[in-house]
């Protein structure tokens, strides 16, 4: 169960990370040059590598029982964070991820930017690769190990993130545009749930909890928290859809 559940939450959060920093590498190769956007994005994959090579292991001197209370916290404050604006998107409070437009903008601001030097690397694409690249994966990193390290099973969940990277990457240079058909939304909302559900389940853990049916109760809390978000949404969205009918 930890297993099979691990890797698809490594695989899905990194696959929703991975797009978004698909988007800003394909802009600043269109509009700067693939070689400094390859270079910036190299670096940035490289170094998250690195964190998961120090760190992964570095987590087994922890107590198992201090390791999962800490790490089932900021799961579920990940968790949570992506399940709340999943639910505000759902229910029209905040607009819907976009990476059609995401890629109009990002291309925008780097025309903005001036023409790069023909003779020498640019900067400008390279640092912004770099920077999307680690800003995205940062959070699939600490997910990875998260789930990964708290249950035993770091290489299945990293493998699933691997795939997901590799997944994303050949998408990419197949299409040569932003992946806007994906449906990142509803990716996000399961996501956040799937999260959510490790975090509390690994602070009951580390608190001492017995779960009724140990690794079984996963698929509850999960389900639980997916109704819940659910019925947020239709609150919210009966809420949204009442005051817009009073300003009319």
């Amino acid at each position: 169960m930890h297993a099979g559940s691990s890797v698809l939450a490594a695989f899905l959060a990194s696959f929703v990370e991975f797009v978004e920093a698909l988007t800003i590498v394909l802009a600043v190769g269109t509009v700067r040059g693939w070689r400094p956007a390859l270079i910036g994005a190299s670096a940035g994959a490289l170094l998250l590598l690195v964190l998961v090579v120090v760190l992964g292991p570095a987590l087994g001197l922890i107590p198992i029982d201090a390791l999962r209370l800490v790490v089932g916290s900021l799961l579920l404050l990940f968790g949570m964070r992506w399940l709340r604006k999943a639910i505000l998107r759902a229910a029209g409070f905040i607009p819907l991820h976009d990476e059609a437009a995401a890629f109009a903008a990002e291309t925008a601001e780097l025309r903005a930017a001036g023409r790069p030097s023909a003779r020498a690397l640019d900067p400008v694409a390279i640092i912004t690769t770099f920077k999307a690249v680690v800003l995205e994966g940062v959070e699939v990193v600490f997910i990875v190990i998260g789930v990964g390290a708290t249950s035993g099973v770091l290489l299945p969940a990293s493998l699933g993130a691997a795939v997901a990277g590799l997944l994303v990457i050949g998408l990419g240079l197949i299409l040569h545009r932003p992946l806007a058909r994906i449906p990142e939304n509803t990716l996000k909302f399961a996501v956040g749930v799937m999260i959510s559900a490790f975090g509390i389940f690994w602070m009951g853990e580390g608190l001492g909890f017995p779960w009724p049916g140990a690794d079984l109760v996963l698929p509850i809390l999960a389900a639980g928290l997916l109704v819940t978000a659910l019925i947020a949404v239709q609150l919210l969205g009966s809420r949204r859809a009442a005051a817009e009918g009073q300003r009319s």
